[in-house]
């Protein structure tokens, strides 16, 4: 079933309140996906500082000290090694793409589920609300946020199968539904030297999205040619350094609604999930219609 959150500040003011009002958003969102949880925070001052570039990954078997001495003799740079167990965040003065490769090669049986200058993306299996308070959700800033709630049907309950996929710089994706015919589009992929590190169809949307963003397309092209390729039903949020974006299949028969105000966009797979959000009273809330892309950007 799986449930979808996300927040897009508008006002600056309410960005030491992001942590806190995704939280109370993913909590009412646990009945939808019990398995597992994944959450992705755009500007926290700690998990991914200003001038540094994160990098999230999932099964590093070194001390964090041990790692941070590694990483800063691979790159030259100081690094910063954070244990929230079972996701670790690394980060530093470096290239994202460049700090990426140096993770990869100083542990390479660990699992990269995100980086970028702006993203921090943590994982991890069993109840969504104990999960967010273990990591520290709740204390989090920011101006954006997406978390996603696991009711596994296309492959095994993992923390690398939860979302969100994060497979390009600061982009993200979360979904709920299925994708029919995602195995054709990977091995299309595939042979194109596309790699993949699960079995979780979502992953494949992440992949496609992420390949046409660096072909050139916006987010919106993107998001109007997976309709066009991918068959199944679906609801997607998708997040980037800039934008947030909703997008369903033609049938819509996965929930979503959204409501916006001057300070905020929110997307929920139920309305009860933003219903504690500040300023819900006067908020234009709608239900995404079928085959359109909505997107965002940052002001």
């Amino acid at each position: 079933m799986c449930g979808i959150v996300g927040l897009h500040l508008r006002d600056p003011e309410l960005s030491p309140r992001l942590g806190e009002l995704l939280t109370g958003m993913l909590d009412r969102m646990v009945e939808r996906g019990p398995d597992s949880a994944g959450m992705s925070i755009y500007g926290d001052p700690n998990w991914s500082p200003p001038g540094e570039a994160t990098v999230s990954l999932l099964g590093n078997r070194f001390p964090a000290p041990e790692l941070a001495a590694a990483l800063s003799a691979r790159t030259g740079a100081p690094i910063t090694v954070i244990d929230l167990d079972p996701t670790t965040l690394v980060h530093g003065a470096v290239d994202p793409v460049a700090l990426r490769e140096a993770v990869c090669a100083a542990v390479p049986d660990a699992r990269v589920i995100g980086f970028g200058d702006e993203v921090a993306v943590l994982k991890g299996t069993g109840d969504p609300s104990e999960l967010a308070r273990r990591f520290g959700l709740p204390r989090a800033a920011g101006w954006q946020g997406v978390a996603h709630t696991r009711m596994a049907t296309e492959s095994a309950v993992t923390a690398t199968g939860s979302h969100p996929f994060s497979v390009g710089t600061d982009q993200c994706l979360v979904h709920n539904g299925s994708f029919s015919n995602h195995m054709s589009i990977k091995h299309d992929l595939e042979r194109r030297g596309v790699v993949f590190d699960s079995e979780n169809d979502t992953e494949v949307g992440a992949r496609y999205v992420a390949e046409q963003l660096a072909a050139g397309a916006d987010l919106e092209k993107a998001l109007l040619l997976l309709n066009e390729t991918f068959d199944g039903f679906y609801t997607l949020l998708v997040s980037t350094r800039d934008s947030f974006a909703v997008v369903r299949d033609a049938i819509s028969c996965k929930p979503a609604v959204v409501a916006e105000t001057p300070r905020w966009v929110a997307m929920a797979s139920e309305y009860r999930a933003l219903a504690h959000l500040p300023g819900i009273e006067s908020a234009r809330i709608f239900e995404p219609e079928p085959e359109k892309v909505y997107v965002w950007h940052r002001q």
